[in-house]
């Protein structure tokens, strides 16, 4: 447990992807703390040796590991590159955190789930994921809680912003391109802007105190694909036709989790989180992206 106190430093791991683009746009609100943001091209956390190296010098306070294989159906023929990242580098960069008493966050995925449930998960449930993508990053975070006890694992779903590639920013392209779409309409969970995702992650590292273990965190609501893109063309003012159709009709490599609602009550419990609707999150993305 530890107090944010002035001036303590903030290590962004992954931090040209979706969420460390959030945390870069929030990092200047946060006076008390001082971030360093780093990617492949400045730490290569699959090297254990300059994982080592780069904490012993700068002995951050705080290490938030944005980094990951996300890639879930290429993960299938990758698995070796899969493990390398999301289980290998996460134990390198826990075993340095535990070291020089760096207080690590890891951000993990509803993939550690098979789906098969009715019920929102809750963090004591079993993991049990079904491709390589979602065992790679369910074995990451055993291999994160053996060698550092005292992290933190939050796990989301469906995260999307107005950086990179992700499903809102595909629906978008396609949408403005052809006059109808398929999409599934028989998975549900919920999307995640990484905007709200970034900023309970600057509330949990800022609050009075840290309690290691698992977490969920997604916004508020559920529906389905389906759901998600006749939201989105609603807001973008684009009329493209959706169709509602199977997963079996849309057949993809790795199989996606049917179900995969997390329980959130364990972190707005813990750390006096209020999280917004997945429509409201939506809204924002959506006007972000207008002024890009």
């Amino acid at each position: 447990m530890q107090k944010v106190q002035t001036a303590q430093s903030v290590l962004v791991t992954g931090a040209n992807g979706q969420l460390g683009n959030e945390l870069r746009i929030l990092a200047p609100k946060y006076t008390n703390l001082q971030f360093i943001f780093v990617d492949i091209e400045d730490l290569d956390i699959s090297d254990e040796a300059a994982v080592e190296a780069f904490l012993a010098l700068h002995k951050p306070d705080f290490l938030v590991n944005c980094a990951a294989y996300t890639a879930v159906d290429k993960a299938e023929d990758e698995p070796d590159l899969a493990y390398k990242i999301n289980r290998d580098a996460v134990g390198y960069l826990g075993k340095a955190a535990a070291r020089h008493q760096t207080q690590m966050v890891h951000i993990s995925t509803d993939y550690v789930f098979d789906g098969k449930s009715y019920l929102p998960y809750t963090e004591d449930i079993i993991t049990s994921p079904t491709g390589v993508y979602g065992q790679s990053k369910a074995d990451g975070e055993q291999l994160l809680l053996h060698v550092c006890p005292n992290a933190i694992i939050v796990r989301t779903a469906w995260l999307y912003s107005s950086f990179g590639n992700n499903f809102l920013k595909t629906m978008l392209r396609l949408g403005r391109e052809r006059d109808s779409l398929n999409v599934v309409f028989d998975q549900i969970g919920t999307p995640t802007y990484a905007a709200d995702l970034a900023q309970g992650l600057l509330q949990i590292i800022t609050s009075e105190q840290l309690i290691p273990g698992i977490y969920h965190f997604s916004n508020e609501g559920v529906c389905s694909w389906y759901d998600f893109t006749c939201a989105i063309f609603k807001l973008a003012g684009i009329d493209t036709q959706v169709q509602a159709i199977e997963s079996k009709d849309y057949p993809v490599k790795a199989t996606r989790p049917f179900y995969s609602v997390l329980n959130k009550q364990k972190v707005k419990t813990t750390y006096n989180l209020r999280i917004a609707h997945w429509e409201d999150g939506l809204t924002r993305c959506l006007k972000a992206l207008q002024e890009i």
